[in-house]
């Protein structure tokens, strides 16, 4: 927590099943979060939501503002807007710490598959666009649901961290570390971020399969 102590957490697509999952999380460990979202009311009524649950430190604005106040942005949005937001943001977003958390995915009648994504993954395109910014790429395969939940405790997963800059991988390690039952763990350059993103269409079809919520731990380390 120490290398966390007074930073400002903001989590992008903060009202939906994923960003406010993580945003919950962060507001229980004690982090000051701010949420984003496309409005500021939409935002300020979900980080209204969360404070009065989780007794945290939680506001709420539009995705501009809540960039800008964030030391550490996580990106957490469709992948079909991802690209045009994190341009509109660049500025915003220089300097900062981004985790990018978006899996290119595809859906049809046989389930999900990873999508081509022309800069190689979405973590990788990421850093092209943002090029002011530390990209680090992480969060691809927490199920929403369980983070979430609110008489879950306890996350039993790891959470798979990717870049380049050792101090910032290290950063977002210890952002999944405060989730109770997370540990982050160092997975590779920004380059391999493409078959972690890509497993979480292996997890849908699994949780499918076994109606579960399944997550990812690795041996040995």
């Amino acid at each position: 927590m120490s290398t966390l102590t007074g930073l400002t957490i903001t989590v992008l697509g903060g009202t939906g099943p994923q960003g406010g999952g993580l945003a919950r999380r962060f507001a229980a460990a004690g982090l000051r979060v701010v949420i984003g979202s496309r409005t500021a009311d939409k935002a300020q009524a979900a980080a209204a939501k969360l404070a009065s649950v989780t007794g945290g430190a939680v506001t709420g604005t539009d995705n501009a503002r809540a960039a800008a106040a964030g030391d550490v942005v996580l990106v957490v949005v469709p992948w079909g807007g991802h690209a045009e937001m994190l341009k509109e943001l660049a500025p915003d977003l220089a300097g900062k710490v981004v985790v990018d958390c978006v899996n290119p995915l595809g859906f049809d009648k046989q389930g999900a598959y990873p999508l081509h994504v022309e800069e190689g993954s979405a973590t990788q395109q990421a850093a092209e666009l943002l090029p002011e910014s530390t990209v680090v790429g992480a969060f691809h395969t927490v199920s929403a649901v369980l983070l979430d939940a609110p008489d879950e405790e306890s996350v039993d997963t790891d959470v798979l961290v990717l870049g380049d800059e050792r101090e910032a991988t290290d950063l977002v390690q210890a952002l999944a570390d405060t989730i109770p039952g997370v540990r982050g763990v160092y997975a590779g350059r920004r380059r391999n971020a493409h078959q972690v993103e890509a497993l979480t269409a292996n997890l849908i079809s699994m949780n499918r399969r076994y109606k579960a919520h399944a997550g990812v731990r690795v041996a040995d380390i």
